[in-house]
């Protein structure tokens, strides 16, 4: 078991397949945090897949065009691998979140 809940998505765009990768920190999942006028939900449905560790993460963002973290493991896991870097990260009630797209 790990720490992460990730969820492989693939989208059809334009003709390309999109390769969608949501993680987040298992503890998270289905709760919601506003802040001013953002809102963060940690939807089941988009990262509720399954638990993963770090090292079967690697493999889970192997080719992924978009990939969306949330939460205190998930993001420093993504600036440990350097995908994200400190001044893309928000913050929405102290919940930390980044998206890295992959531009090929």
């Amino acid at each position: 078991m790990g720490d992460f809940y990730v969820k492989v998505h693939y989208v059809e765009v334009g003709g390309l397949i999109e390769k969608i990768v949501a993680i987040c920190d298992k503890e998270l999942i289905g709760k919601k945090y506003e802040e001013g006028d953002l809102q963060l939900y940690v939807n089941p449905r988009f990262y509720g897949g399954e638990e993963m560790s770090e090292e079967e993460i690697l493999d889970a963002i192997e080719n992924a065009t978009i990939i969306n973290l949330v939460g205190e493991k998930s993001v420093s896991l993504g600036l440990k691998l350097g995908i994200v870097l400190e001044e893309n990260i928000i913050r929405i009630a102290n919940i930390p979140h980044a998206q890295v797209v992959v531009m090929v």
